[in-house]
């Protein structure tokens, strides 16, 4: 049953956010549009074939759990509006009003490769560490431990590397210049949230501090 509702769920937001983008855009022949649906539909049917096998994991990515950090809960609530307002930005600027120039068809293929390349870097994030939440919390329920092994072993917070690489994606799918902005915004949001998330595991998870200087790199390799 939480299988059913996980996989649901996934498909329904992907659907919404197409419907957001197609209304929009003022037209059913909006082939930016159905890039976006055929993309995130694969995203999601990827997300539900790399989890399928642990009821536990799904569980707790479908739900808020106790101990949630509220900044937590503000940059999540931020980072839904601002990739609404990319959706609605670049529905009225590639779809509607033609602000930004059209695109080479090899730039779509260049956003459909960065969103789904984002999309498998999370999934084998996600598919390791067993304690990869939706949320920012110590999940003692849980018996929360460090996760040092596999993609963990070259940045310390790979899925947000993986979002990171989806979002930047994005525009180019879409074909709108003008929706990189608040895609920026996302990025920025993202960025802000792994740091307080890192510094939260240094905080209260045991072993992590002996994990990040073993690891010395957040989100990209050799960087940061």
């Amino acid at each position: 049953m939480e299988k059913a509702k996980f996989l649901a769920k996934a498909v329904l937001s992907t659907l919404t956010f197409s419907i957001i983008l197609f209304i929009s855009a003022g037209r059913i022949n909006y082939f930016q549009g159905w890039i976006f649906l055929a993309t995130n539909l694969l995203a999601a049917v990827m997300n539900f074939l790399a989890i399928r096998d642990d009821s536990e994991l799904i569980n707790e990515r479908s739900k808020v759990g106790e101990g949630t950090k509220s900044w937590d809960k503000l940059i999540l609530a931020l980072s839904a509006l601002t990739y609404l307002i990319t959706i609605v930005v670049a529905g009225l600027d590639s779809g509607r009003y033609r602000w930004s120039p059209d695109f080479h068809w090899s730039i779509y293929v260049s956003g459909i490769a960065l969103t789904l390349f984002g999309q498998v870097i999370f999934l084998k994030a996600r598919r390791e560490n067993k304690f990869f939440s939706s949320t920012v919390r110590i999940q003692k329920d849980r018996g929360h431990q460090v996760c040092d092994t596999g993609i963990y072993k070259t940045v310390r917070h790979p899925g947000y590397s993986g979002m990171m690489i989806s979002l930047i994606g994005l525009p180019l799918l879409v074909g709108s210049l003008f929706s990189g902005l608040p895609t920026l915004i996302a990025i920025i949001l993202l960025l802000i949230r792994t740091y307080l998330e890192d510094e939260t595991l240094k905080k209260e998870l045991p072993g992590y501090n002996e994990y990040a200087r073993r690891t010395q790199q957040r989100l990209i390799p050799r960087i940061w």
